[in-house]
């Protein structure tokens, strides 16, 4: 799963969130050079003619853009989420795209879990309320994931009160 409780700190617990990343580095490297020495292939046929100069620019174009993609969509990913629980207060971190940082904060005694099954965005919307703010928590994750979330985060406040 992509998230982590990481080791506790006396009776602080400490939840790091981050979206499913398939593609590594050199998944990247090998998808891209695949796919430009597939492109080029049919330009083999072509060579010596004023054809290739016709057809090289559209070619390059398109390694361009799946370039330019999947480096994008790969940025648009680096979102991690921190949530840090301790008895007196409760935290949550959310590193976003282009270095955008949102905190909230609520006391855990009034903090309610929420598992909305249906009426959100996406089905097992999973929310944290408190202080009269109402966050989501774990957006990126997948339904099962945020229902075994929710059980791991109650039982975890439950154990802080």
């Amino acid at each position: 799963m992509p998230y982590e409780w990481l080791p506790s700190e006396s009776e602080t617990h400490r939840l790091h969130l981050w979206p499913h990343r398939s593609l590594t580095q050199r998944g990247f490297v090998w998808f891209v050079g695949l796919t430009a020495a597939l492109i080029a292939v049919p330009l083999f046929a072509h060579l010596g003619s004023p054809v290739l100069w016709a057809l090289l620019p559209f070619l390059v174009g398109t390694i361009w853009a799946i370039w330019f993609a999947l480096r994008k969509n790969g940025r648009d990913r680096d979102i991690v989420e921190e949530l840090t629980l301790s008895p007196d207060r409760i935290t949550l971190v959310r590193h976003g795209p282009g270095g955008k940082r949102q905190d909230w904060e609520a006391n855990p005694y009034w903090l309610r879990v929420t598992l909305h099954q249906t009426g959100g965005p996406v089905p097992n919307y999973l929310t944290l309320k408190g202080e009269g703010r109402e966050v989501e928590l774990g957006a990126f994750l997948s339904e099962e994931e945020r229902v075994a979330l929710k059980d791991e985060l109650q039982d975890r406040i439950a154990r802080l009160r």
